[in-house]
């Protein structure tokens, strides 16, 4: 088993996972307990437009990714009053038309487009240094913006109307947290894939929101459990010879069940 870790693609697929692990517990802990998993799938989806787009024009896929995905959160926390009851509408629209958009793209340029089911299932293992950097940088970008916002998020996912009275601008506290969840989407994109990507967002966050109640605890506990699902996920695809993201998933949702299971039992929680 451990002769694994004198591989460099399996070091840097250990330091994405604990990168990605981070990102997917602070920011899957907004997704969860504000329940806006739509919102964010919407997001992710769309900003495979962006990956198809620099794809064509030869160009790194994170950045226009980056670049789709930001302008697609902020369209959305800036329409979704206004939308209203036509929201899921509006979503299921970004949604199917920024994946159709990265495909058309993907199927126009010459050569066979290798990096195609990578973005679209994940694939931990092909992660370079390069990309490890960008996601260092997201990580640390994210994780501050958070610090410094944490009370302004806390207070608006929790009681919006009230943060209005108090004149907060509930809708750019949107707009910065729904780029937040666009940024953590492209950061993790490489470990389970667009397809998956609203499992390691929200099933670790749901998980921990089992057993603790403040948002720290729960931040805390599902960086943990999205940590081991995805070491324990490269170790299991890497033996069977399997695709990482799915056995990724699938670890994720059996702990899920299991935590269902024990609180079912009346296992004492920390709330």
């Amino acid at each position: 088993m451990f002769e694994l870790l004198h591989y460099q693609f399996f070091q840097n697929a250990l330091m994405v996972a604990l990168l990605a692990s981070i990102l997917s517990g602070v920011i899957g802990t907004y997704i969860v307990v504000k329940r806006i998993s739509l919102i964010s799938g919407s997001i992710a989806h769309a900003a495979f437009g962006g990956l198809g787009i620099s794809y064509f024009l030869n160009y790194n896929p994170f950045f226009g990714g980056v670049i789709f995905s930001l302008g697609i959160a902020v369209m959305i926390a800036w329409l979704r009053k206004k939308a209203q009851n036509r929201l899921d509408v509006l979503l299921t629209f970004l949604w199917a038309t920024g994946m159709a958009i990265g495909l058309v793209f993907i199927f126009l340029t010459p050569g066979y487009s290798t990096d195609l089911f990578t973005y679209l299932f994940g694939n931990i293992l092909l992660v370079s240094r390069q990309e490890i950097m960008f996601i260092l940088f997201l990580d640390i970008a994210i994780l501050t913006i958070v610090y410094f916002m944490f009370n302004v998020f806390l207070a608006v996912t929790f009681d919006e109307e009230y943060s209005e009275t108090r004149n907060t601008p509930v809708t750019l506290v949107y707009m910065v947290l729904f780029s937040l969840i666009a940024l953590t989407i492209i950061a993790t994109i490489k470990v389970v894939g667009i397809v998956l990507m609203m499992a390691i967002l929200t099933i670790p966050a749901a998980t921990a929101q089992l057993f603790h109640s403040t948002v720290k605890r729960i931040m805390l506990a599902s960086s943990f459990i999205a940590l081991f699902s995805i070491i324990t996920g490269l170790f299991l695809s890497y033996y069977l010879n399997f695709a990482t993201g799915p056995i990724i998933v699938l670890i994720i949702s059996l702990i899920y069940l299991c935590g269902l299971f024990l609180t079912r039992l009346g296992l004492p929680s920390s709330r």
